[in-house]
């Protein structure tokens, strides 16, 4: 076969060494050695002796999901092998997680990640009731952990002389030293005129990296997450 479609650029290489890479803008493959999780329902294609099992949150999770409403529906690949993970062909991007770090996600950018890495599902500190059900999940250990954006997000630094503020439907994500609080931006009477629908955004404050993606929910895609 001779095309475009069959070039170098599209057709896959085997793995060079095990776990996590960037197959392309909108696609991880991951050579499994072993055991690792991905998001359920992410997997596109694989190869080799591998079986895929829904991954159950225990019983703990399980209340904090239902009290929440935030969880990551999680399923093991184990064996050996390689498969491609992917979501609505939202750009894909790796995160290394080294010892004593710590990186908050929210669950629906969450692709895939190694089995090394423990996450848990956590309030984001300073939200309160009012935050409309701000719970994060929070990646710790050593590991690579694969995740999704609509479009390249924007890393922005956050200093303690310049804190930032940042839509809450726009978080993906933050660094470990971070500092978290709702902000309101707008007075009493604009809101009273109709407001200009930005009210509430999340600040952070200390030093670290915030990670925001270039668009809001909108309220269809709110209800599939």
């Amino acid at each position: 076969m001779k095309g475009d479609l069959f070039s170098s650029q599209h057709v896959v290489q085997p793995a060079v060494t095990p776990g996590m890479s960037v197959e392309n803008a909108k696609c991880v493959k991951y050579a499994v050695n072993g055991e690792m999780y991905a998001r359920q329902g992410a997997m596109v294609a694989y190869r080799g002796d591998l079986v895929f099992e829904r991954k159950g949150q225990g019983v703990g999770g399980m209340l904090k999901r239902a009290v929440t409403g935030e969880g990551l529906p999680l399923m093991a690949v184990r064996g050996q092998g390689e498969a491609w993970f992917a979501h609505e062909a939202q750009n894909c991007f790796i995160v290394d997680v080294e010892p004593g770090d710590q990186f908050t996600v929210n669950g629906r950018n969450v692709l895939c990640f190694d089995a090394s890495l423990s996450y848990e599902i956590k309030t984001v500190k300073g939200s309160g009731i009012t935050g409309g059900g701000l719970f994060n999940s929070v990646f710790t250990g050593q590991g690579r952990l694969g995740l999704v954006c609509e479009g390249n997000p924007l890393v922005i630094p956050v200093s303690e002389q310049a804190p930032v503020y940042v839509d809450t439907d726009a978080v993906v994500g933050w660094t470990t030293h971070l500092r978290t609080s709702l902000h309101r931006s707008q007075s009493l009477g604009s809101m009273l005129r109709g407001g200009s629908g930005e009210a509430v955004q999340l600040m952070f404050q200390g030093e670290g990296f915030v990670v925001v993606r270039p668009s809001e929910l909108t309220p269809q895609k709110s209800q599939q997450h």
